[in-house]
Parts: C-alpha cells; sequence; structure tokens
C-alpha cells in the first residue's frame, strides 16, 4: 500500500462536501483535538470562525448516480456515457473486462472530487461514475420517523443493498447496460424512474463504504482511499447542515456522536489496509491523481481498452462483403397530387409522412351548360413518368373529377399501375367509374356510400369537408362533390 502526499497542496484548505445528506459523516482522527470536549469547543466558537462562501457545499437532494443527459462535463471537455465502440477486436475476441476503481473514505472526504479529476485526466472517451448513495435501502414507516428525528443510522453497512450494488457493478465490469436506482433523500426511498447506465472502458464506484463488502473488493481493480483531515471534514458538515438544512449544532453534534464517528472507526477507517493507494488532502493532491491515471492507462493498454478506429476499418481491406448485409433497393419518387380544394385537406397528412415528398395541385369544375368536368389549373412537379403518385380528394361522388384528374397525369406519361387514388369517403358510383375507365389505378378509402342525389351528392355523405377544415362558409343547401365547387 502506498500513500502519496504532494508539496503544492494546502491542508488548511476546506473542500467542498460531496456526499448525499445520509453519507455525508465527518470524524476527527485521534491526534488532531477531537473528542466531546473539542466537539463543544468547536460549536462553541463556531459562529467567531466564519466559512468562506465560495466554498459552500453543494445541496444534493438525490443520489449522485443521476445525470440528465448520460455525460460527464468536466472543465475541458464532455465524456459521453450512453454507449461505448464495440468490445471485440478486429479479429472477433472479445475485450477484457472494464477497469474499475474504487474509491473510499470518510464522509465529505473529498471522494466525487477526485473521481471528476481522475476522469478529466484519463482522457478516455467512455467514464462511468457510481455512487455508492444510489444504494442506501428504502426505509419503512419506523425507519423514516427515526430518519426524521436524526436516529437512524445512515453510516451503518445494513443500510446499503449491497445485493444489489454488487449485482449492478458486476454487470458493469462485463461492458453490460444496467438500471440504476436513483434515491431520494428527502424521502428516504428510492424514486419509480431508475436511470440506465451503461458499459464503458472505466468505471469509478465511490462511497463511504465501498471496501466493507468481500465480494465488492472482488471487482475492484484498483482501491484509492481518500483521507482527509477529519476537523475539515466535521467543518464541512457542520457548515452544510446549518446553512441549508436549518439544523442547529447540538442536533448535529449529538447525530455525529452517535453515529457517524463509531461508525467511521468501526467501519470506514479499518478499510485504509485494503487500499492500493492512499491519496491525503483528497483532490488538492496533484502528484497522487498523476500516480491513479498513469496506472489507470498502463492497464488500459494491457487489455487493449483503447478504441482504435483505423485498425477495425483496414483491418478487411479487399474482402467480400459479409453474407449478413442486405443492400435495399432504391425506390421510385412518391408524388402527391391534390385535387382542389378539398384534395388540399388530406397534403399535411402526407408531408408528415414522407418529408420529402413533391406536390402538385389540379383544379377540376363542372361546366353546367354541358354537365362535363373541366381542367381550370394544374401544376405538376417535372419529370413524373417513373413516379409514384397519390391522387388525393376528400370525397369521391361520381368520380367525374377523379376520372379528369387521372387522365391528366397519365397524358404526363405517369404509369396507369402507378397511380392511387386517395380518398376519405366515396360513392359506389364513383369506384365503379373510376374502376371501369382504369382498372390498374388503384382505390383506397375509408369508406364507401351506396346512394348519390339527384345533385350528384353523397348521401348521407360528410357535408362539405373542404369549408369545415379551412373554417370557409357555404350556403346551407351546398355539398361538395367531386366535381369541383358545384353549387
Amino acid at each position: 500500500m502506498a500513500t502519496t502526499s504532494s508539496s503544492d497542496g494546502k491542508a488548511g484548505e476546506l473542500q467542498p462536501a460531496e456526499e448525499g445528506p445520509e453519507a455525508d459523516r465527518s470524524v476527527p482522527r485521534a491526534g488532531s483535538g477531537s473528542g466531546d470536549d473539542s466537539l463543544d469547543g468547536l460549536s462553541n466558537g463556531l459562529t467567531r470562525c466564519p466559512l468562506t462562501p465560495s466554498l459552500s457545499p453543494r445541496k444534493r437532494t438525490t443520489s449522485q448516480s443521476k445525470t440528465e443527459p448520460p455525460l460527464l462535463r468536466t472543465n475541458k471537455r464532455t465524456i459521453y456515457t450512453a454507449g461505448r465502440p464495440p468490445w471485440y477486436n478486429v479479429t472477433g475476441t472479445t475485450f477484457k473486462e472494464a477497469f474499475v476503481i474504487g474509491l473510499c473514505g470518510g464522509s465529505a472526504s473529498g471522494k466525487t472530487t477526485v473521481a471528476n479529476k481522475i476522469i478529466e485526466a484519463l482522457d478516455v472517451p467512455w467514464v462511468v461514475l457510481l455512487s455508492m448513495d444510489s444504494f442506501y435501502k428504502v426505509l419503512n414507516k419506523e425507519e423514516q420517523e427515526l430518519a426524521v428525528k436524526n436516529e437512524y443510522n445512515f453510516d451503518h453497512p445494513d443500510a446499503f443493498d449491497f445485493e444489489l450494488l454488487i449485482t449492478v457493478l458486476r454487470k458493469l465490469k462485463k461492458g453490460k447496460s444496467i438500471k440504476v436506482p436513483v434515491y431520494d433523500f428527502t424521502s428516504h426511498c428510492r424514486r419509480k424512474e431508475w436511470k440506465t447506465v451503461y458499459g464503458a472502458n472505466v468505471v469509478i464506484f465511490e462511497g463511504i463504504l465501498a471496501f466493507a463488502n468481500k465480494e465488492l473488493l472482488k471487482l475492484l481493480d484498483m482501491k484509492v482511499f481518500v483521507d482527509t483531515d477529519s476537523d475539515i471534514r466535521l467543518i464541512r458538515r457542520l457548515k452544510r447542515d446549518i446553512s441549508q438544512r436549518g439544523r442547529d449544532i447540538s442536533g448535529i453534534i449529538k447525530q455525529y456522536n452517535k453515529f457517524v464517528k463509531p461508525a467511521f472507526e468501526q467501519y470506514i477507517e479499518p478499510t485504509v489496509q485494503v487500499a492500493d493507494i492512499v491519496v491525503p488532502r483528497g483532490g488538492e493532491n496533484f502528484v497522487a491523481l498523476d500516480l491513479i491515471v498513469q496506472h489507470v492507462h498502463s492497464q488500459l493498454e494491457k487489455r487493449k481498452l483503447r478504441w482504435d478506429m483505423s485498425a477495425l476499418a483496414s483491418a478487411h481491406q479487399g474482402q467480400p462483403l459479409p453474407k449478413t448485409l442486405s443492400v435495399l433497393q432504391s425506390t421510385p419518387q412518391i408524388t402527391g397530387v391534390s385535387i382542389l380544394r378539398a384534395g388540399e385537406t388530406m397534403e399535411q397528412a402526407l408531408m408528415a409522412v414522407c418529408k420529402d415528398i413533391r406536390l402538385g395541385k389540379i383544379l377540376i369544375q363542372t361546366n353546367h351548360d354541358t354537365g362535363e368536368p373541366e381542367l381550370h389549373y394544374l401544376r405538376l412537379p417535372k419529370d413524373l413518368s417513373e413516379d409514384y403518385v397519390i391522387l388525393m380528394d376528400s370525397t369521391v361522388s361520381t368520380g367525374a373529377a377523379a376520372l379528369m384528374a387521372v387522365r391528366v397525369l397519365l397524358d404526363h406519361d405517369v404509369a396507369e399501375d402507378k397511380i392511387f387514388l386517395l380518398s376519405l369517403l366515396m360513392a359506389e358510383m364513383g369506384v365503379h367509374s373510376v374502376a371501369y375507365a382504369f382498372p390498374k389505378v388503384r382505390i383506397i378509402t375509408t369508406a364507401v356510400d351506396k346512394e348519390v342525389n339527384d345533385q350528384f351528392h353523397i348521401i348521407p355523405g360528410i357535408g362539405n369537408f373542404g369549408d369545415r377544415y379551412f373554417g370557409t362558409d357555404a350556403p346551407s343547401d351546398w355539398c361538395e362533390s367531386d366535381e369541383g365547387m358545384d353549387f
């Protein structure tokens, strides 16, 4: 076990609190003025020792593992954690397991600060930061009442769901995606929404009892103990609970004496013996952080967890394409043509489905002297001969306007079997007329009514669909037919 220190670190500086409310415990060490007498003196003199405002601790009400969106931000760059390269090399051999770093230490020792600085210095694209705070057990009603009174011990190993924690960490080590609970420290329960965490090259796991379970220790490739002066940790706790949670000093000291200090001495401090590296002063110890980063880099090289795109791209040059490849054939362009004006009501839906579709318009009206449909306006996209054309009209009664529109499309060299007549409602007369004149045109509708009245309006029909859609008015005896705007 190596203990590292840095000459440029400042032991007297205070670090912002990093852990969750329940996990944030502090304990004086022997020989540093700890004990009940020193605590009483500290509480009496607290008002005479103002804390630096710029170092105010960060308030957190949910577990550290919750990150939205799935990325980690550092001072220099952003690291995406939702996904990673394939865990296979160019020969198809599976990569070794992810490298797992365990960070342990007393609460408010700066474990999260150390984790973030390691992530920033590693400069690898995929890193997962997993906090032990996410794995507090759900409290029952009686335990919740004790927690409200500061009578529940959140520093005891029994407060954590180690079974779930080990399962999650084991899957992450194998590169699998997992679901991580999000613990709400306000209600002392897990939220319904669990967070998805993906496999990565490096997994950093931090918690006050990160070294307290034998099965958990087996999953850690590197164990780092963050050792921060107990007085500093206690001051952080006092400042946070007084300024952010409205607690009184006596209550904080009572909870500290009853749970925090005994738990640290019994469960946390002894685990320094299993640590590979001890980091005094937390995130300020740059020498220790450099050693950790160098070791992780060397391990990543041995495990070949660095992504080499050029090697993968060039490994199979000149070889035949695999049988698992399927190349989709290109399909002809689809064009929509609306028969004005009710056909325009269907254009928005068509464009929502086919974003880049080309649109054309045809205006056909009935000549009341001859009773025949006439083409009044035409605007079609160029080069329709190879396109599939969806011809749109909201209603088709006799089929006269549809017949005229199909004839126009045929005159523009559109194949008859590539025309689709699309309508909301049709009369049987119109269906038979189109099918008889153009048997290859495919007809699509949502309903067919049997009758047409003496004015060739569908009975019962759907009234003037165009007016209802566009918000215009028409005479009460007006009904829309497929011969255009027919009065």
